[in-house]
């Protein structure tokens, strides 16, 4: 099978999608790889050391597309790119049902395979496939540096002879795996953290790390979907969320918002009241803007100020670590690709891993969801 990489176009991406390291696994395994020159200059992967490990140097992203079976992106491809995909190949990247509905037609009507890294199961087999937790992890951890640098505060208690200073105070909103990232980095920089969950089962992890746990008070695990994601709550619940995080937020230096509901709006947490309400000088860093924010005042890819608050909008931390966060990623791109392209039983619909991760198979529909958003824009 030949393997096709092409340069990741998107802005503030910096990210490739496999490694030299990756390329000498797939020849290993007996597959080709092509990638266009400069693929990886942005993370620190030169030609040369793609070139040393077996790959053939593309001058263009056209010859990419021209010879390869399967197309290895981060980002899904774009309105151009889509339109140079070969008939009856792959395209494996991170992809959004709800972004990339408009570009259905054209998958299909070409008979393209999509194998989402958006949609691996979270599965103890597949947890070294999942990308949307490694990147996540980097997005966590980069959170709380950021957050660090936006505020005129130490982040720990310090001693000195002109008096002691008071730790910062951080809140996280959403314990998943940024959330739980963010967490532990924010213990390490020495700062009193704080953490709010939907799902009263992180609770345990929450406080493990060191992190007080706040939760609003209720008999149910409403807040807890398919596959340990939070899901949306009820109207009851929400009001009573509202009003732990405004008495919350009031007293904290930093808050790191992560919640994310698959497939749907990222929910507001935060309203432009309880922005107004909190310290001068404070820091909001809101990663879910890509889906539209935690912060009702967050603009994606944007660092604005409101009555003295900073919110920070970027959505691309990951790719401000870009060699470490391809690496991982190269990795877990992989391991899919060797699971599901196995030489015993490959392409095995049976298989939950598989089955989870084909959005569309030769041009077929294989997701419930995606089945779902083509049938609300046929109505």
């Amino acid at each position: 099978m030949i393997i096709g990489i092409i340069k990741e176009v998107q802005k503030y991406e910096s990210r490739v999608s496999i490694t030299p390291e990756i390329v000498k696994k797939l020849l290993k395994n007996e597959h080709s790889v092509i990638i266009e020159s400069g693929s990886g200059d942005k993370s620190f992967y030169s030609d040369s050391l793609y070139k040393n490990a077996g790959a053939k140097i593309a001058e263009s992203s056209a010859d990419v597309f021209k010879e390869s079976d399967i197309l290895f992106k981060v980002n899904p491809p774009n309105e151009s790119e889509i339109k140079q995909i070969k008939s009856n190949s792959t395209v494996v990247s991170f992809f959004q049902i709800k972004d990339e509905v408009k570009n259905i037609p054209h998958y299909i009507n070409n008979k393209l395979s999509i194998l989402s890294m958006s949609h691996v199961p979270r599965t103890t087999l597949a947890q070294n496939m999942d990308a949307l937790s490694s990147q996540s992890n980097i997005a966590g951890y980069k959170a709380t540096i950021i957050g660090a640098d936006h505020i005129s505060k130490y982040m720990p208690l310090l001693m000195t002879a002109a008096g002691t200073i008071k730790p910062a105070k951080v809140l996280i909103l959403g314990a998943g795996v940024a959330g739980l990232a963010a967490i532990a980095n924010a213990k390490r920089m020495g700062a009193q953290v704080y953490a709010f969950d939907v799902r009263p089962v992180v609770k345990e992890q929450v406080e493990s790390l060191g992190a007080n746990f706040i939760e609003v008070e209720s008999d149910s695990d409403e807040g807890v979907g398919e596959g340990g994601y939070a899901k949306e709550v009820s109207d009851d619940y929400k009001q009573k969320q509202a009003e732990l995080i405004n008495e919350t937020i009031k007293s904290m230096d930093i808050i790191i918002s992560t919640a994310l509901i698959p497939e749907k709006p990222a929910p507001i947490l935060i309203n432009k009241e309880m922005v107004e309400s909190m310290q001068p000088g404070s820091a909001i860093i809101d990663l879910a803007a890509v889906n539209g924010g935690n912060c009702e005042l967050t603009k994606c890819d944007e660092i604005i100020s409101h009555k003295d608050v900073i919110i920070d909008g970027r959505s691309y931390l990951p790719s401000t670590m870009a060699q470490d966060a391809s690496q991982l990623y190269a990795k877990n791109l992989f391991n899919l690709f060797n699971h599901i392209y196995n030489s015993e039983n490959p392409l095995n619909l049976e298989d939950e891993i598989t089955n989870g991760s084909l959005i569309l198979n030769n041009g077929e529909v294989n997701n419930e969801i995606l089945s779902k958003f083509l049938e609300e824009e046929q109505k």
